[in-house]
C-alpha cells in the first residue's frame, strides 16, 4: 500500500510540474535561475532519453507498460529481498508512469529541468525523469552493497 501512495505521489507531482512548464514556462521558452548552471527551459521530447527513438510512441508506451507489469509480477524477487524496497518500487513505478501518462496523452513527455555547463547542456528532464534514474541507481546500489533480508519457508521476510 506503500508503495501505491508513493507511485501515485511522484506521478501526481510529475504532472503538476509538467502543467507548469506547459502553462507558464512555454510561452517564456526559458528562464536563467543560475547564470552558466540551471535553466527553466520549456522542451517537448517525442522520443526517449535524449531524444533517442523519437517518433516510436506506441512502442515507448508498450515497453514501459510491459517494464511496470514485468517489475510489479516479479516484485517479491526483485525488490522485496532489500530494506529500501519501498522507495526503489516507488521511484521506478511513479517515473514511468508519469512519463508514459504525457506519451499515452500527448505524444510526447515535457521537460523543463535544464542543466549545462556554459554551452555544454546535459538533456532537460523532468521530475519523472529523476525518480527513474534515482530508483535505478538505488537498485543498484543496494544489488552491489547490501546483504539481502532473508525470508521463512512461506517468502515473509524474517530479516
Amino acid at each position: 500500500m506503500r508503495v501505491l501512495f508513493f507511485s501515485l505521489l511522484i506521478v501526481a507531482t510529475d504532472q503538476f510540474t509538467k502543467w507548469l512548464a506547459v502553462t507558464r514556462l512555454r510561452p517564456l521558452g526559458s528562464v536563467t535561475l543560475i547564470p552558466d548552471f540551471f535553466n527553466l527551459s520549456y522542451v517537448e521530447n517525442i522520443g526517449a532519453a535524449w531524444g533517442m527513438l523519437a517518433g516510436q510512441r506506441w512502442m515507448l508506451i508498450g515497453f514501459a507498460l510491459l517494464t511496470v507489469g514485468f517489475m510489479f509480477w516479479k516484485r517479491g524477487q526483485l525488490f522485496v529481498p532489500f530494506r529500501c524496497s519501498t522507495a526503489i518500487q516507488s521511484l521506478l513505478y511513479g517515473g514511468i508512469l508519469g512519463n508514459s501518462i504525457d506519451r499515452i496523452v500527448t505524444g510526447r513527455v515535457i521537460d523543463f529541468l535544464d542543466f549545462h555547463w556554459g554551452a555544454s547542456h546535459f538533456p532537460a528532464f523532468n521530475i519523472a525523469d529523476s525518480a527513474i534514474c534515482c530508483g535505478a541507481f538505488l537498485y543498484l546500489a543496494v544489488q552491489w552493497f547490501c546483504k539481502p533480508r532473508t525470508t521463512d519457508d512461506k517468502g515473509k521476510v524474517v530479516s
